[in-house]
């Protein structure tokens, strides 16, 4: 056994210094790992559930590359930062995965983050849009848009298109992702020349919001931006409707779940919230996005496919992608070719990856009618 390991080492050194690839190399004939960090559990299981079904149907659909089986390792990252660490440093120090997928929650990403850079192995985030998940990063990348982008384009929405030039904001001040986006709302607002009557905390876990929207009801703005997760934000609603509250809602894209209009019930009607640009019911829809929608109601015929799975489905397909230009599994090889993607055909339009790592495209506007989600159009911040 040992006279052959050794035979097979002199070949593989005989087939580098020839110049040659060396395929009896036994790692280049097993499967391609790669990992997959999404909270299953905890506050935002919802949305990592919903991005896990979309790396899972993208991974039903091309089980191979470079006739190689990829191996998905999944770990819970449980919603909570600390396991977002711990869930990174398992897959590249247990599970040697070539590549990393998630997170859904921008905190978790960054959490996990910090072990990606010094593992240096790439991950491609899904629906985290703060700035801080890339930047400086060299192995970090994400199919979503960013938060100052979305943040801008939701006042470009309420300013030029509503029409609103009063508006205040009400945002968890515990959240990386809503004091993010609340800062990036009212700096492009007033830029435009709104007022921002009121800018009103709470933190994760609160259940009654009384003294903060009596507040914004004394104050009469016309609509408040709220960058909350769907369940918090489905009380605000709900709690807001019940005070007789006459301002419009408005959320970002974590409130972009099936769940909302259950648990908000009649008071999401008028409700609105920035969205990635996908919807199944969406107008003018284009070739992978029609594609898209068929595997999905083929594979799960009784359940509408949500944008968040398709932010999951885009990260798989974007690291296949990678990993065939590169022609390797190697780390390095995959995070060089992630930065070179260029209009690379998506549901969500065409995906390039642009020098902080982050994917451009425009924000999307969902609102709620008869209890229904519409979607409405796109626009791209002024």
């Amino acid at each position: 056994m040992k006279i052959r390991t050794s035979l097979l080492a002199l070949l593989c050194a005989v087939g580098l210094c020839l110049g040659t690839a060396p395929v009896c190399s036994a790692a280049d004939k097993g499967p391609i790992k790669i990992g997959v960090f999404l909270p299953l559990t905890g506050q935002n299981a919802f949305g990592g559930q919903l991005e896990l079904d979309g790396v899972r149907l993208a991974h039903q659909e091309m089980p191979k590359v470079l006739d190689r089986e990829v191996e998905l390792v999944v770990v819970d990252n449980k919603s909570d930062k600390v396991e977002s660490g711990n869930a990174v440093k398992r897959l590249i120090e247990r599970d040697h995965v070539s590549a990393i997928i998630g997170s859904y929650g921008s905190s978790l990403a960054m959490a996990g983050g910090e072990v990606a850079e010094k593992g240096k192995t790439p991950v491609v985030g899904t629906s985290c849009t703060n700035p801080l998940v890339t930047m400086g990063k060299k192995y970090y990348f994400r199919v979503c848009y960013i938060d100052p982008w979305q943040g801008s384009a939701a006042a470009t929405y309420v300013f030029n298109n509503l029409k609103m030039k009063k508006a205040a904001v009400l945002m968890d001040m515990t959240n990386d992702y809503a004091v993010g986006l609340a800062s990036f709302f009212e700096r492009s607002f007033k830029k435009l020349g709104g007022e921002v009557v009121a800018k009103l905390k709470y933190s994760s876990g609160d259940q009654d919001f009384t003294a903060q929207l009596t507040e914004l009801i004394r104050l009469k703005p016309d609509v408040v931006f709220m960058p909350a997760y769907f369940a918090e934000g489905a009380i605000i609603m709900k709690q807001a409707r019940e005070l007789g509250a006459k301002f419009r809602l408005m959320g970002a894209d974590a409130m972009d779940n099936p769940d909302t209009v259950k648990l908000g019930g009649k008071a999401v009607e008028g409700f609105m919230h920035t969205t990635f640009p996908y919807d199944a019911k969406m107008p003018n829809m284009s070739a992978e996005a029609k594609k898209f929608t068929e595997v999905w109601y083929k594979a799960n015929p009784n359940k509408d496919p949500n944008v968040n799975a398709a932010l999951g489905y885009n990260a798989y397909y974007l690291i296949m992608d990678a990993i065939k230009r590169a022609g390797s599994a190697d780390q390095q090889a995959i995070t060089n070719a992630l930065a070179k993607t260029k209009g690379l055909a998506t549901p969500l339009g065409e995906l390039t990856i642009n020098a902080t790592h982050d994917a451009e495209m425009p924000v999307g506007i969902i609102e709620y009618r008869n209890g229904q989600r519409v979607y409405l159009t796109e626009v791209s911040p002024k």
